[in-house]
C-alpha cells in the first residue's frame, strides 16, 4: 500500500466514523514503537482505530499479526498516559478495512468494513 493510498483510506475511515457520531481526537499519533491511525471518542469510550487498505481483505487481516497488536496496545497505553483527562474512559480497538472492488472502475469507492473490539 502506498502512502497516498493509506492517507486516502484514513480520510475515508475518518469521514465514516464522523457520520456515525464519533468525535475524532487525533490522527496519526506516533508513540514509541507504534502509530495510532485514528483516536476517536464516542460517549465515554475511547476507540483506537487501525485502518488497513490492502489489495485484498485477507492481506489486511494478515497485517494484524501479534506484533502489530502489541505495538498498538503499547502506543495506546502511552497515549492514555499523556491524556489523563481520559483516564476514566473505557477503551476499545477497532479495525477498518478498505478493499478495492474487483472489476469496477477505480473511481468506485472501496468496500469499507468496520470491525469493533478486535484486540482483547
Amino acid at each position: 500500500m502506498s502512502t497516498a493510498q493509506g492517507k486516502q483510506g484514513e480520510e475515508r475511515a475518518t469521514r465514516y466514523l464522523v457520520r456515525r457520531g464519533y468525535q475524532i481526537l487525533e490522527r496519526n499519533a506516533r508513540l514509541g514503537r507504534g502509530e495510532l491511525d485514528i483516536i476517536a471518542r464516542r460517549d465515554d469510550l475511547i476507540i483506537f482505530v487501525e485502518v488497513k487498505a490492502h489489495k485484498s481483505h485477507r492481506a489486511s487481516l494478515l497485517a494484524m499479526h501479534a506484533d502489530k497488536c502489541a505495538r498498538l496496545r503499547s502506543a495506546a497505553e502511552t497515549w492514555l498516559s499523556r491524556h489523563e483527562n481520559y483516564a476514566g474512559c473505557q477503551c476499545r480497538f477497532d479495525l477498518i478495512i478498505l478493499t478495492p472492488r474487483v472489476g469496477l472502475p477505480a473511481w468506485v469507492a472501496p468496500r469499507l468494513e468496520h470491525m469493533e473490539d478486535i484486540i482483547r
